[in-house]
């Protein structure tokens, strides 16, 4: 595309008034090849020119090699990149060359796994009868005998390998005891509740190939992140050699940061993100510039499908039919259509929530939105990769939600353009996700001492644990799984803290629309809320908690809902304790305890408040890790002398610190919660409290304690740079606020931060 054109064209159109905040020129730059310690079997080498690849990137060579040298690689490269051939000619080598050998590849999605097995299909020898086969929930049940008698090359994905390959080890045996490779692809994925439950199923892997005689090779794959080696071996409990200078060519992109003109400058309102993004949308696509917009939400991604849609519906009616939205929660046969016709040029646009992040192959594209930052700079880049893979210059526009972390970047792009990435976290040891593991593996063989080796030296007093539960049971120094448990894999989710889930019904057919998970039903299935599924707004009229159904019917009002919880958080133990700046910063672990008490409905379009309602919902408990911290005493002395705002002071801290920790830890906005009190019933004191939303933890607040200078002078950035009076959702207001975001106090806010950092002092 003509991006100059473009954005000349835009400035010069009514609603313009100089949105763009920050302009980004990302050169282009030329690839740069390396050279194979020994040459690639000739097999390969012809499949390779018949792909039209004539030379190696320096990562894919390196890659190579050090495979060769029997170590596990991770590569850490940019989009497009070509990662798949890291991993494609060693074990397609080692495959070939050894008839006895087999591989493993792991994809964390179904989609991904069909891309790739069109890729081996252009690259494995049609004379070398290597068969290589998708297992998933999706595989035919007739199949998958044959698949495991013959697939020397299983392609899979890490719930398959959880419920249905490992529990059923023993009619694997021949495929895992000659395991020679396993390959892990986008593995930043696996971060946060999902990685912790995957890093135990390796270790399950791992630990089931070692009994039957195997010890395979791990290759992992991944887009840039700033801890690959450490997130590697995190993962698997093995090390890693690091390869992450990225040697591919790049086409160059016109990267924009657009951020919603503001309308009232002493409230500091603006106007709607999606508003901005649906008219950035709707010019692209009249200009026939194939487009991906990524929104943050499942909600958000049905909703700016609709007003492009409606946008496009009466001047280019062609064009509107080539829009969809798309999301993980879709029906499979739904989200194969959507990928097909998008790869095939039938589609011109789609709103996406981050399920088409990842590598799936659907063409070029010349632009990608970013409808509000989408949480980590990694994440960022990655939606940004989706256009210009053709080679050509692209455009990527990052469009501002009102929030503190949004705002902060459109005030210092530095923090996202001149900043390293950030690091990926998980929790293997989490109890919460960790023993349920132990169990599986129990099922799959007795529990040993030496299993320490995979599951840590927490194994010894977790397993005591589940004997006194009755779940486990010793004899001759082994942990047997108890007699009356069937199949505990089948008991645990791995893409969630919780193992239940919510199904939405439509009342009046009894089709089942889609599955929510537990922790988030009551913030999305209330009654009287408004659930969007393609398009289509449906009412919850009913929420039967003890069957784990939600009811719903069509309607069609001309607002959306937003759910009002409340959360207390009480201290059960502390960890840690340090001075940090002026006052003192604690680790512990909490129990939180949040209740959805209401709603209120919001204009489409305007965003306008049309009221709110009460519902009454039971509170969900979980126990978690938190950091929180003091107020300075002569600050607390001065703010109480002077009858100031406390309140409404560590309230507004509290926001604006929850709003900014992403950028310094790998989550989005909802993996984290708070409170913040005049006075902690455990402490006695005046409290903010910053904790991960997860039951047990995955690491998040650990990072936010150990940062916690630089987080108080992000947290201060936001609030005094921001320049509305009194707050904004762009500074210290909080959509998901329980208490309506009252009281808040920006200029006491201000102070506190100040003082802790030791910016002023207080007589």
């Amino acid at each position: 595309m003509d991006v100059e054109a473009f954005l000349d064209a835009v400035q010069k159109m009514p609603w313009y008034m100089e949105q763009i905040a920050y302009s980004e020129d990302v050169p282009a730059r030329d690839a740069r090849h390396g050279a194979l310690d020994q040459p690639l079997d000739r097999r390969l080498e012809r499949g390779l020119r018949d792909s039209g690849i004539d030379a190696l990137f320096t990562h894919q060579t390196d890659a190579v090699n050090a495979l060769r040298d029997g170590k596990n690689v991770i590569v850490s490269t940019g989009t497009a990149s070509g990662k798949s051939l890291c991993y494609n000619l060693p074990v397609l080598e080692a495959l070939l060359q050894d008839r006895t050998a087999s591989a493993m590849y792991i994809f964390p999605t179904k989609a991904l796994a069909q891309d790739q097995r069109k890729a081996l299909g252009r690259l494995v020898p049609k004379s070398a009868r290597l068969r290589y086969d998708i297992f998933d929930g999706d595989t035919p049940t007739h199949e998958r005998g044959g698949i495991r008698r013959s697939s020397r090359l299983l392609i899979t994905n890490p719930d398959m390998l959880h419920v249905g390959i490992l529990p059923h080890h023993r009619l694997w045996y021949q495929r895992l005891r000659s395991l020679k490779y396993v390959v892990i692809d986008e593995a930043h994925v696996y971060r946060g509740v999902f990685g912790s439950h995957v890093a135990n199923v390796i270790r399950r892997l791992r630990r089931i190939c070692e009994r039957l005689g195997s010890s395979p090779q791990f290759v992992l794959c991944s887009a840039t992140i700033a801890n690959p080696g450490e997130h590697a071996e995190r993962l698997t409990g093995l090390p890693f050699e690091v390869v992450d200078d990225d040697g591919s060519p790049y086409g160059g992109k016109d990267f924009l940061f657009w951020n919603p003109p503001m309308l009232d400058l002493a409230t500091g309102s603006r106007r709607s993100t999606n508003t901005e993004s649906a008219q950035l949308f709707a010019e692209l696509l009249r200009r026939y510039v194939r487009t991906m917009n990524f929104v943050r939400s499942r909600r958000a991604a049905e909703l700016l499908y609709v007003y492009v849609r409606d946008n496009l519906k009466l001047s280019h009616p062609d064009i509107a039919r080539r829009v969809m939205p798309y999301r993980a929660s879709y029906l499979p046969e739904d989200r194969r259509a959507i990928e097909r016709d998008l790869a095939q040029g039938r589609l011109l646009g789609v709103t996406t929530t981050n399920a088409m992040e990842l590598g799936i192959d659907i063409g070029d594209l010349d632009a990608t939105l970013l409808t509000g930052y989408p949480g980590t700079i990694a994440s960022a880049w990655q939606q940004a990769g989706r256009s210009g893979r053709s080679g050509h210059r692209s455009l990527s526009v990052l469009v501002a939600h009102d929030n503190p972390l949004d705002q902060y970047l459109m005030r210092h792009p530095e923090a996202f353009f001149g900043k390293p990435h950030e690091s990926a976290r998980v929790s293997p040891g989490n109890p919460y996700i960790l023993k349920p593991h132990l169990l599986c593996a129990a099922y799959e063989a007795p529990l040993l001492m030496e299993d320490t080796e995979y599951f840590g030296a927490e194994l010894l007093w977790h397993a005591e644990e589940l004997v006194e539960d009755g779940l486990l049971h010793v004899r001759n120094s082994r942990w047997y799984l108890s007699a009356d448990m069937e199949y505990p894999a089948g008991e645990v989710n791995i893409r969630s803290a919780s193992a239940r889930t919510y199904s939405l019904v439509e009342k009046d057919s009894g089709v089942i629309l889609e599955t929510v998970e537990e922790m988030s039903a009551f913030l999305q299935l209330h009654p009287g809320g408004i659930y969007l599924h393609q398009g289509e707004q449906y009412l919850i009229t009913d929420l039967d908690m003890e069957a784990g159904m939600a009811y719903a019917v069509q309607t069609d009002v001309p607002y959306y809902t937003q759910a009002r919880d409340y959360t207390d958080t009480r201290i059960l133990r502390q960890f840690r304790q340090r001075q940090a700046g002026k006052t003192q910063a604690y680790l512990g672990e909490v129990s939180v305890t949040t209740s959805v008490v209401g709603f209120k409905r919001v204009a489409h379009i305007t965003e306008e408040s049309l009221g709110e309602e009460y519902v009454d919902l039971p509170p969900q408990s979980y126990d978690t890790i938190s950091l929180w911290f003091d107020v300075p005493p002569d600050t607390l002395e001065y703010i109480r002398r002077n009858r100031l705002d406390l309140m409404g002071g560590l309230h507004a801290v509290e926001h604006a610190a929850i709003g900014v920790l992403p950028l310094f830890a790998m989550c989005d906005r909802n993996d984290i919660g708070g409170i913040s009190t005049p006075l902690h019933p455990d402490t006695g004191r005046p409290q903010v409290f910053i904790h991960d939303g997860i039951p047990g933890g995955v690491g998040i607040t650990e990072h936010g304690y150990d940062i916690i200078e630089e987080l108080w002078g992000a947290t201060l950035q936001v609030i005094s740079e921001c320049p509305c009076e009194s707050g904004c959702p762009g500074c210290i207001q909080s959509p998901k606020c329980g208490n309506n975001n009252e009281p808040l106090n920006k200029g006491v806010a201000e102070l506190i931060l100040q003082a802790i950092l030791g910016v002023v002092t207080h007589g």
